[in-house]
């Protein structure tokens, strides 16, 4: 009895040990990533693998995405005359194949954690998603005008005003970087994460971002390697290559990677596609240069300089860009761009001149005093703009009377809080103004049809600081 216990104890023993060996632990994909909504943001903390950075902003904001793609599938009809099955078939046949690998991780993680919510979304939903801004807008004009020439409208979309100052044009000779996003409301009211990524490779980087992005898209960014991003469309540009890589993709690459101007350059015009051509308003910390590099898809050019200010509202300076890639008149002071230079101008390099703080620069970007007609007024001349109260619209950006879209947040920083990885932003209008979906409706009916599902209340809150890890 003895012997055949101490033999069952030896075998239930070994049993227990092979088990324990052999039973691997339970991966928790959410690691240490964290989500914490406040004042109109939902703030995100990523971090890990690709995949695992993917599945956490999938997971932890699986709500806000499925919101947004269904959105999109209700909008992009109207807006742009093809399905979200057509930017889906887009994003398989070019597209898929020239995103790098930890990119095609990232966008499947982000799949699998709305698949671990309930929702059925895979990772051509959320390429497409990545593409919002250059197919529509990019892609599918050149498309149009290769099968019927004059066609397609390349009244590529007109986002964002910005600057980027240094030198004697700031407070203290550093850095002083600020940028509001311009969009069509429906879409910009959900332009609310701020995420904090820190990758296996690369550098930590905090942006502002719309659910479901692996880059910035209105881009506006502060990497841990020093170098600060922002850019502003480049009006009716024209022109896309479908065998090169995407925008978002080199934008990522140009955020995660980039450890200087230079490195910044070179990722952006490597492989580049023509998609979101933009105006990009690049800094240094680590130097206090900043430069500025206008990248169409034919032509780009470099201006840099450690005693300068940069302003930024959709128009192009290059003149061989501008001829050969715009459709844009430069000379036309009634347009939303040209207006808004103007103003900037006036405010960057006269009004604030060596006194350019992140306090000075959230005043510019609300300021509403439309410099064309010389009064403070809410339409598409000024820099927090509202096209929803201008009754002529904004026809360079394709855009008919009281279309509503305008400015629909708004960030700031500067040397000393990048170095500490933080970031001011504001949630709506920066200059403070409401926009309530019921009354502009009610002056608007015509608007209800294509947007009524999904147009809602954009408040303006407070601006609020943020920064890595939830510091």
């Amino acid at each position: 009895m003895k012997s055949t216990l101490k033999i069952l104890i030896a075998i239930l023993l070994a049993t227990t040990l092979f088990s324990c060996k052999e039973t691997p632990k339970k991966h928790d994909r959410l690691g240490s990533a964290t989500r914490e909504d406040k004042n109109g943001w939902i703030y995100l903390h990523l971090a890990g693998s690709p995949a695992d950075i993917g599945y956490q902003h999938g997971f932890l904001s699986a709500k806000e995405i499925d919101t947004l793609i269904k959105v999109l599938q209700y909008y992009l009809p109207t807006s742009s005359g093809k399905t979200w099955e057509f930017y889906r078939g887009a994003s398989a046949r070019f597209l898929w194949k020239k995103i790098d690998k930890e990119y095609q991780d990232e966008m499947k993680g982000i799949a699998e954690g709305l698949q671990a919510k309930g929702f059925k979304y895979d990772s051509l939903d959320v390429t497409a998603l990545n593409a919002y801004y250059e197919l529509p807008g990019y892609y599918v004009p050149t498309l149009m005008n290769k099968i019927k020439p004059g066609s397609g409208d390349n009244r590529a979309p007109g986002n964002c005003s910005a600057f980027i100052a240094t030198g004697s044009f700031t407070k203290d000779h550093k850095i002083v970087i600020a940028h509001n996003n311009w969009t069509d409301y429906i879409v910009g009211e959900r332009w609310n994460e701020i995420v904090d990524i820190k990758p296996e490779k690369g550098y930590e980087i905090l942006m502002d971002t719309g659910p479901g992005f692996i880059h910035s898209g209105d881009d506006f960014v502060v990497s841990k390697s020093g170098v600060l991003i922002t850019e502003t469309t480049i009006t009716q540009f024209k022109g896309y290559d479908t065998t090169k890589t995407a925008e978002f993709v080199r934008a990522r690459r140009a955020a995660q990677y980039a450890n200087s101007i230079d490195d910044f350059v070179k990722i952006m015009t490597t492989d580049n596609n023509g998609g979101y051509a933009n105006d990009w308003l690049i800094g240094d910390t680590k130097t206090n240069e900043v430069a500025k590099l206008e990248l169409g898809l034919k032509n780009f050019k470099v201006w840099r300089s450690k005693d300068t200010a940069i302003i930024g509202s959709n128009f192009a300076i290059d003149p061989k860009l501008i001829k050969e890639e715009t459709t844009f008149d430069v000379n036309d002071k009634t347009t939303s761009p040209n207006a808004r230079r103007k103003r900037m101008e006036k405010l960057v390099y006269t009004d604030y001149k060596g006194k350019l703080t992140d306090t000075t620069g959230k005043t510019i970007e609300g300021d509403t005093y439309d410099a064309l007609n010389n009064k403070n007024a809410y339409d598409r001349c000024v820099i927090d703009g509202h096209v929803e109260e201008d009754p002529l619209g904004c026809r360079e950006f394709n855009e008919p009377a009281f279309f509503p879209m305008g400015a629909v947040q708004g960030k700031v920083t500067t040397t000393n809080l990048a170095n500490k990885m933080q970031l001011w932003a504001h949630m709506g209008h920066p200059g403070g103004a409401d926009f309530l979906a019921t009354p502009f409706f009610k002056k608007h009916p015509e608007y209800f049809k294509t947007q009524g599902k999904y147009l809602r209340d954009m408040k303006a809150y407070p601006w609020t600081l943020f920064a890595a890890a939830g510091k």
